[in-house]
């Protein structure tokens, strides 16, 4: 803009002020960058840009992670993806874990009848059962899940459809339908797993089981036939639901073995005496032959205190029957039903999937014990 063109505010003076260029600040060239930033630049011979020899980097970082050292390329790699990370080293466990359990897992002998109980509500029966039942059929078992619950939760997480009207349990034990008719092969997981859906006509079963003859040992016939065929299950997971009456009772009859989920909080305490003593009454009177073969803790959060207190009170109590992997709190565990799905699939590698399937392997490694 010309001199006689600057125009002046009003009041002020229409000078035109000259600013003189500093030409001792040289502009740089556009293609350079610094020397501390540049991905490009050369560093000096047998160094790292910082004075550090390539080599003593690459041996820190082996050290620091355990895994085979990064090479000079990818030393500008951010902090946020490099090896050295706790989501990295959690990754890499994962995949560590999912090695040393790949290839199909020992078969039992004779089927295992195995009913998942506790009567206190939200301490992870359900979710317990579908992906210990995911892990187990991704490697080699045979797998039946008997969904005994009227919230027909497992059927949901395992993507079986039971809507009112399915073929389901409440026809097993009030019309004494056979179990194979109603088992429906589970979707989305590789391997030989079927599930007994529920539906909502199972809530009132437990009126009309009241005035029928050997009542508590419906389903237990329908479990006994199912096992007769030529090809039988190697395991049978019944999710019972979270009460003690007539139906919890007909999977304490049916089953051999109890595994009891126990969440890490105090109130989940408080009611197992009862359940213990339920137990202790059904093997009086009605099924010599169970036992409680697993104790697995579940929701798990690192951050208290009180979990870990709970935990330990829970082993000294179950002495050598609680598994050593624990299920922590994970969002994946709770998203995965929403897509009709188990954790094992859903996100196979998230801390939840590892936990359930070290508890499955631990599971499948009691065998002995279990036909003993």
């Amino acid at each position: 803009m010309s001199a006689e063109h600057a125009g002046a505010f009003p009041g002020q003076s229409s000078e035109v002020i000259v600013v003189e260029r500093d030409e001792s600040r040289t502009r740089q060239p556009r293609d350079h960058v610094p020397r501390e930033t540049s991905a490009t630049a050369p560093p000096d011979e047998g160094t790292a840009g910082d004075g550090a020899r390539v080599d003593d980097i690459a041996s820190l970082t082996s050290n620091r992670t355990g895994h085979p050292a990064m090479d000079a390329s990818n030393l500008d790699v951010s902090r946020e993806t490099s090896l050295d990370t706790p989501i990295a080293a959690e990754a890499y466990r994962a995949a560590a874990v999912l090695d040393d359990h790949a290839g199909p897992w020992p078969r039992p002998e004779a089927t295992r009848v195995i009913t998942v109980s506790n009567q206190k509500g939200g301490v992870g029966k359900t979710t317990s059962v579908v992906n210990i039942a995911a892990a187990l059929a991704m490697h080699g078992l045979r797998v039946v899940v008997i969904d005994l619950d009227p919230q027909g939760n497992a059927s949901t997480a395992l993507g079986v459809e039971h809507t009112a009207g399915t073929p389901s349990t409440y026809e097993v034990l009030l019309s004494g339908r056979p179990l194979r008719d109603i088992l429906v092969t589970v979707p989305r997981v590789a391997g030989g797993l079927r599930c007994a859906p529920a539906t909502i006509d199972l809530a009132g079963a437990e009126l009309e089981l009241a005035s029928q003859v050997a009542r508590e040992y419906r389903l237990r016939r329908a479990v006994e036939e199912l096992l007769k065929q030529d090809d039988p299950p190697d395991y049978v997971l019944i999710d019972s639901p979270p009460s003690l009456g007539l139906l919890t009772v007909n999977s304490l009859v049916a089953a051999r073995e109890v595994l009891i989920p126990i969440q890490c909080e105090y109130y989940a305490l408080e009611g197992l005496a009862q359940l213990l003593g339920t137990i202790e009454m059904v093997q009086s009177y009605l099924n010599k032959t169970l036992r409680i073969t697993t104790v697995l803790l579940t929701m798990y959060d690192s951050r208290t205190r009180l979990a870990d207190q709970v935990a330990a009170d829970v082993r000294n109590h179950f002495t050598g029957l609680v598994v050593e992997a624990v299920i922590p709190r994970n969002v994946r565990v709770s998203e995965a039903p929403g897509y009709g799905q188990t954790v094992m699939t859903y996100d196979p590698g998230s801390r939840g999937a590892i936990s359930y399937l070290q508890a499955a392997y631990e599971l499948a490694g009691r065998i002995q014990e279990a036909v003993s």
